[in-house]
């Protein structure tokens, strides 16, 4: 009698109970609830980064230009036929697209404003939805240009794709 009563303690003790089991699946559950959404987050920052990497290809070349001719008009690879001051600098941004998730990459000077300025353009398209990535240069003075993000136009900062550092 003895011996039948520890066979069935100890076939009681095996395994988890189903509260237990029920509790790991809802701690399993909140925490692919709140990790979802953060890797989301990531992913999507993993893919605009070929947006962002499709602008420096052109800004370089851009840079090259400035240091060696010395001025904005002079990188112009062709002249605006509309009579305007801007130019498209399109020659350098068709070749910089590359990437799965980039759909434009676009140059334009500003003669008018003084200092001149320049603008690249990146588009992302799908899964980054058209998010936009846009860089402003500026004469930094001793032949170089300054790079800085244009935080009004730039899309990608909204979506938390980007951050001001460019």
């Amino acid at each position: 009698m003895i011996s039948k009563e520890r066979n069935m303690s100890q076939q009681q003790q095996k395994g988890f109970s189903l509260i237990e089991l029920m509790i790991v699946i809802a701690i399993i559950g909140i925490l692919a609830a709140l990790a979802l959404p953060t890797y989301q987050t990531y992913a999507k920052k993993a893919k605009f980064s070929e947006v962002v990497m499709a602008t420096t290809a052109v800004k370089s070349a851009i840079d090259i230009c400035y240091q060696t001719k010395g001025s904005m008009s002079a990188c112009k690879p062709h002249d605006d036929t509309t009579g305007g001051s801007k130019s498209v600098l399109a020659a350098q941004a068709n070749a910089a697209v590359s990437g799965a998730h980039v759909d434009t990459v676009t140059a334009e000077a500003d003669l008018t404003t003084t200092p001149a300025s320049i603008s690249i353009t990146a588009i992302g398209e799908d899964p980054v939805d058209g998010e936009t990535y846009i860089l402003l240069g500026t004469d930094g003075g001793a032949g170089s240009l300054s790079w800085d993000l244009d935080v009004t136009n730039s899309t990608c900062l909204a979506a938390g794709l980007c951050d001001e550092r460019g």
